[in-house]
């Protein structure tokens, strides 16, 4: 009998009727939204401490072979760069790649390389422009 009372109250739930509110409702929520920060918090201190462990393991093979953390090597660099502006106005002028700048010598030194592969009366014409 007891069944068939549970059986209809189910029914009537799934038909869309009223739930029982259950009067600790709230404090359970509560309990397990603390459970679930508590379990976040532990997550995060277990990673935290391996990181703790691996950066030590690094920090032990860049001793024992001379090494530099990147962010150390990027310092210098910036502070390199710096040093060799220092007492300049302008900002350090980048290095102009092969091919481009002077193009006029670089006209120049292949009608050179041209000139020396003609024949003399071909190189006489083309001076004399």
């Amino acid at each position: 009998m007891k069944e068939a009372l549970r059986a209809t109250k189910d029914m009537g739930k799934m038909l869309g009727g009223e739930e029982e509110k259950d009067p600790d409702a709230e404090k359970k929520e509560e309990e397990r939204q603390e459970a679930l920060r508590q379990q976040e918090e532990e997550r995060k201190a277990k990673y935290a401490k391996m990181e703790a462990e691996r950066e030590s393991m690094r920090q032990g093979i860049r001793d024992k072979y001379g090494l530099k953390k990147k962010e150390e090597r990027e310092a210098e660099a910036q502070a390199a760069m710096e040093q060799a502006a220092e007492g300049s106005l302008t900002r350090p002028k980048k290095a102009v790649p092969a091919g481009c700048g002077d193009e006029e010598e670089e006209d120049e030194g292949i009608m050179d390389t041209v000139m020396k592969y003609l024949p003399g009366p071909l190189q006489d014409m083309f001076n004399k422009k």
